[in-house]
């Protein structure tokens, strides 16, 4: 039968994570009832599963404004604002009382498998936006189950789906055999266990962004201590080395986020770690004794590894909302009025303009990408553009269109600018493009030589991001 869609049906929110949990708050505060699916066991399992990670943002950049609404009447104690909470402070000490606070309107261990109009797939145009949507349960007990939703949020996040080491895209050849030598998450070297497959051994890390800085600190960190003796780090990036490789430094306007650029910087310039540039990876193979060489697809090998750490970041699992009609960027796979602003072969200031509900709708009325996942393939995304996503989106869901069209955020810069998605090649130069959002810092002078065959090219700096 189909039920009939009325304001009586709940918003499903796919995801209890911080923007899921936040959209939950914003639509109670709207008069909406929502419905939370969440797939792992507990709020906020994806922050969970990088526990050991500290934010680069304060805990007053992290906590949504009505969230902390609904939390104050439970006595919740709001953290410093001030002081850098980790991933497991974010989950113990806000995403969980939040999720606590909502009730039984979150579901745990619930995970999402499908989502379509109700007796209609994509293809059928009749009385289609008259229909609820229909949401496809799979629960933890191997039960199955339908509900009828209003409106759907997907929360859901991209982590669960990291990029391969390839360079192409796709898995490099012999990476799936090689998986027990690979993790695609920044490790956790204060777990015995996870310390003592790193320590005095040779790791590769692939990968440019604040989750490469982070491993290349921790393997640096471990390499000078005691149990760590001869650690060693080698950095693959498929670009050369420029002003913007370390982030932004001093300039960010994040002085965490900066700090984690400087720390990677540090462990090269004191031999903890060795950068080879321009590689982009083809092969992984594997030597009798288990190691790992990496080939590339110029041909250079690389000396073999014992671990290879593989962050290149994330990208949308869209195959359960395969049956909605989305309009999603080619490239990025993000909500396609969205993208242009946060392209990094445009952006890479880790600011972008404001955007609401109308960069977040597509064809299907009612569907939102919010979160990691509205930025499909895109890196650095913020805490507070996922709060100020769904602050719209909520009051849009109301039919509050002026409040939902009110849409005011400035996000704090990462002092770079440059097309991060631009391709290295021996002709591209950095360029005074005029107009960007802070100076970018002076070319970094490796103290260790790349390896045989590695250029340092300079990476071109067009594609501002001033607003």
């Amino acid at each position: 039968m189909n039920a009939p869609a009325t304001p009586e049906l709940p918003v499903a929110v796919i995801g209890a994570g911080p923007s899921g949990l936040a959209a939950a708050a914003h639509l109670l505060d709207q008069g909406i009832e929502p419905l939370v699916l969440e797939a792992g066991r507990q709020a906020g399992a994806a922050v969970r599963e990088w526990a050991h990670v500290r934010l680069f943002s304060t805990w007053g950049e992290v906590i949504d404004p009505v969230a902390e609404k609904l939390l104050a009447p439970t006595g919740w104690a709001r953290p410093d604002p001030a002081t850098y909470p980790s991933g497991g402070d974010w989950a113990e000490q806000y995403l969980q009382p939040l999720a606590d606070a909502l009730g039984d309107r979150v579901r745990l261990g619930t995970t999402v498998t499908g989502v379509s109009r109700t007796g209609r797939d994509r293809i059928v145009d009749a009385d289609r936006e008259q229909q609820p949507f229909v949401v496809h349960l799979a629960h933890a007990d191997g039960r199955e189950e339908r509900i009828f939703a209003r409106s759907v949020i997907d929360a859901s996040g991209t982590w669960a789906t990291p990029s391969p080491a390839g360079g192409s895209g796709l898995a490099a050849l012999g990476e799936h055999a090689a998986s027990d030598r690979i993790t695609y998450r920044v490790p956790n070297l204060k777990n015995p266990a996870t310390r003592a497959r790193y320590a005095g051994r040779r790791t590769a890390v692939i990968g440019s962004g604040a989750s490469a800085f982070t491993a290349l600190a921790y393997l640096a960190d471990l390499a000078k201590s005691k149990d760590g003796t001869g650690t060693k780090g080698v950095w693959i990036l498929r670009r050369g080395i420029s002003g913007s490789t370390f982030g932004g430094g001093e300039a960010d306007q994040l002085p965490a986020r900066g700090a984690l650029g400087l720390a990677a910087k540090a462990a090269v310039d004191e031999g903890h770690a060795d950068a080879v540039t321009g590689f982009r990876t083809e092969a992984v193979e594997r030597d009798t004794d288990g190691r790992l060489t990496l080939v590339g697809e110029d041909g250079r090998r690389l000396d073999a590894v014992d671990e290879l750490i593989v962050l290149t970041g994330f990208r949308p699992d869209l195959s359960f909302v395969n049956e909605l009609r989305l309009n999603l960027d080619e490239r990025l796979q993000a909500p396609a009025e969205l993208a242009p602003l946060i392209d990094p072969n445009q952006h890479s200031c880790g600011t972008v303009y404001p955007h609401g509900h109308r960069e977040l709708s597509h064809p299907e009325p009612g569907v939102y990408l919010v979160g990691m996942k509205s930025y499909g393939r895109a890196p650095t995304f913020l805490a507070m553009t996922g709060y100020e996503q769904v602050r719209s989106v909520a009051a849009a869901i109301a039919g509050d269109l002026a409040s939902a069209d009110r849409v005011e955020l400035t996000l704090p810069e990462t002092g770079v600018c440059g097309g991060a998605g631009l391709f290295d090649t021996s002709d591209a130069r950095e360029t005074d493009s005029g107009g960007c959002c802070a100076t970018t810092p002076p070319l970094a002078q490796l103290g260790t030589p790349a390896a045989v065959g590695a250029t340092a090219e300079e990476a071109p700096a067009g594609g501002c991001c001033s607003s």
